[in-house]
């Protein structure tokens, strides 16, 4: 897989909002590769940024919102990378682009759905915007995604509102809507949020199963890593708009490098956990985006921090071994802060 092209390389991306109070740089310098058939699973405490990088590859990002710098390369229809931060957001390119070749499956289909029209009028709507069919063609192909992704009497189900159904059958729904132009990436911004933890497992199971049939890419948002070791390929750890850590998921569950991640993984309860015991937890609490610390974004809750060095430049993203990097001191001397 490392031999592949990427489908989609983002590279230094720097979204920031300016507000009055100042500004907040929500994404500050991100950078990670997106392979085709693969799933890369982004993953960090809530607000570390993880929204923003999927809606500035997408081109939604609202204003006061803008990307500042960096390049969003995607390779669209064939062999070109195409610049998406060099296109208009509103253009018709664009809006091809989003929809028919990179999909999003938002966080809360509820609210995605329109409550006054039929699921089947929606689908069939982005089929119909997307693809040079018949409103007859539209209908088939949307009751023949509700089927691929096991919502029961598709034929009946497709003229049901999104508040008719279970959430486990709107997240199936959205999935459907999602894949009904055959998108080449895929991306996931914590779909398993709002529903329980069996329907969970079924919708990532559902969602494995998908993506090797169709050989999709997919980009998956979560703050749960048990979710990131059951779905991803490749993880990219996130902390305040930045990447800590990459790698492949096996070597960063085993083998993990960046204080960030190691201090992650040890607050998630094990099978081999006292019942009743305190787990671990990071001390601290992320900084106020308005008050960002100079430095390593993570040095004042780092166990291993050293000062004159963390606090003062910033560690930029570095091999560590043959398969993982991070943005650390411990491995790397000290930079120039950016």
């Amino acid at each position: 897989m490392n031999n592949q092209q990427p489908l989609l390389s983002v590279r230094n991306l720097k979204t920031y909002f300016s507000l009055d109070e100042g500004q907040v740089k929500a994404v500050d310098g991100v950078s990670f590769d997106v392979n085709p058939g693969q799933v890369v699973g982004i993953v960090g405490e809530s607000g570390c940024g993880k929204s923003v990088t999927i809606k500035s590859i997408l081109r939604i990002i609202q204003k006061p919102g803008k990307i500042v710098d960096g390049q969003i390369l995607f390779r669209h229809n064939g062999d070109s990378m195409l610049d998406l931060t060099q296109l208009n957001a509103q253009s018709e390119q664009m809006r091809q682009i989003r929809g028919a070749e990179i999909a999003l499956i938002p966080q809360e289909p509820m609210a995605a759905f329109s409550p006054v029209h039929t699921i089947g009028n929606q689908i069939e709507e982005a089929i119909l915007l997307h693809q040079p069919v018949s409103k007859q063609q539209a209908r088939k192909i949307a009751i023949e995604r509700l089927r691929e992704v096991g919502v029961p009497s598709p034929e009946r189900r497709i003229d049901s509102y999104s508040w008719e159904l279970s959430g486990g059958l709107r997240q199936r729904a959205m999935i459907a809507m999602a894949l009904s132009c055959n998108p080449k990436l895929l991306i996931a911004d914590e779909p398993t949020t709002a529903i329980d933890v069996t329907t969970q497992a079924q919708v990532l199971n559902l969602l494995r199963d998908l993506q090797a049939q169709h050989d999709a890419a997919i980009i998956f948002i979560t703050h749960d890593l048990g979710v990131i070791a059951q779905i991803a390929d490749f993880v990219v750890v996130m902390y305040l708009g930045r990447v800590m850590e990459t790698g492949p998921v096996d070597d960063i569950f085993h083998n993990p490098q960046h204080p960030y991640t190691k201090a992650l993984l040890k607050s998630i309860p094990t099978v081999t956990s006292e019942s009743g015991s305190r787990l671990p937890t990071i001390e601290g609490a992320i900084p106020h985006p308005f008050n960002r610390p100079a430095g390593c974004p993570f040095y004042p809750r780092c166990i291993e921090m050293m000062p004159g060095t963390c606090n003062t430049s910033t560690p930029s993203l570095q091999p560590v071994t043959d398969t993982q990097s991070a943005s650390c001191f411990l491995y790397h001397k000290q930079t120039d802060d950016e």
